[in-house]
């Protein structure tokens, strides 16, 4: 079985395909672009990025492989185990490279580097849509010709009568317009000013006086304590596996609860949230000794 063909099903059709207990491949909608050194035209594209974080399993790839090879889960989950072991020991001699999704390699730190390919493209609704390359546009520059005739100095001793008649009727206009605009604004100014007085008399000559004033009423309201520190459970594809995690946790004990969509479009549950960051980070050692070692902390302001 090959686990790279399976993962590079799922992304045509989801935004993110977990691996367990090896990472995520995320993917993020891209818009068509230009490549102005090339001028070659990209159409939309999803673009694939890898978390190595997203460890959970969402059972979406397991389900996918046993359907497709008409296998139990627990085989399917098998054979992705084995994968991931397989994977895991060849990334530490050299470059890994995932089917027609992209290459990993470990730097220096020892985290994991991802570089996708570009020759695929997961958006479905751009299929059969490729790269095109067009050829630079050149725009000449025209000469506009002035409207209005040049004098040349030289050869003319003066301007037409007509062109300084012109001249000298619009610059009166322009005069005319702007006095009278002037003359508009201040008559209205002053008869605002007028309106304002008046009402200031009014307001100061009006009493206002409640006979009968309403009992007060006393409320008493208990203060939100803001639990930002949550011990993450684990994080699902689908709502409804959310729904039974919580569950489940609350059943054995623990004030468990949906912390909502993460930006990978993954619904978060929390084992317990906190006010306090020590209280939260003594909580998650105990879990991860005793119930879940990929439980990790969350903070949320």
């Amino acid at each position: 079985m090959i686990l790279a063909n399976y993962i590079n099903d799922l992304l045509y059709r989801y935004d993110c395909v977990i691996v367990p207990d090896f990472g995520g491949f995320v993917t993020n909608r891209k818009g068509a672009n230009l490549n102005k050194d090339t001028h070659i035209f990209y159409p939309p594209s999803k673009q694939i990025t890898f978390n190595s974080h997203l460890k959970v399993s969402d059972g979406l790839l397991a389900n996918y492989i046993a359907s497709a090879e008409q296998i139990s889960f627990e085989k399917a989950a098998t054979a992705i185990s084995l994968s991931v072991i397989k994977w895991q020991n060849e990334i530490q001699k050299k470059p890994l490279e995932i089917g027609n999704i992209g290459v990993l390699t470990l730097n220096n730190d020892g985290k994991i580097i991802f570089e996708p390919t570009t020759n695929v493209n997961y958006l479905s609704e751009s299929f059969g849509l490729s790269a095109v390359q067009s050829p630079a546009i050149q725009r000449p520059k025209e000469i506009v010709k002035p409207l209005i005739p040049v004098v040349d100095k030289e050869n003319q001793k003066g301007i037409p009568a007509f062109i300084k008649y012109a001249a000298t009727a619009a610059i009166l206009l322009t005069l005319g317009f702007a006095a009278n605009n002037a003359y508009q604004q201040n008559q209205q100014e002053e008869v605002l000013a007028k309106q304002e007085k008046a009402l200031e008399k009014k307001i100061q000559a009006a009493t206002f006086v409640i006979s009968n004033p309403l009992p007060t009423i006393e409320l008493n309201v208990s203060k939100k304590i803001a639990k930002p520190y949550h011990v993450v459970a684990g994080a699902f594809q689908f709502a409804e596996n959310a729904k039974k995690k919580v569950q489940q946790l609350k059943k054995q004990g623990y004030n468990a609860s949906i912390l909502g969509v993460n930006k990978w479009g993954l619904t978060e549950v929390a084992f317990n949230s906190f006010a306090d960051r020590n209280d939260a980070i003594n909580n998650l050692y105990r879990i991860q000794k005793t119930v879940s070692k990929d439980a990790w902390l969350l903070t949320k302001k």
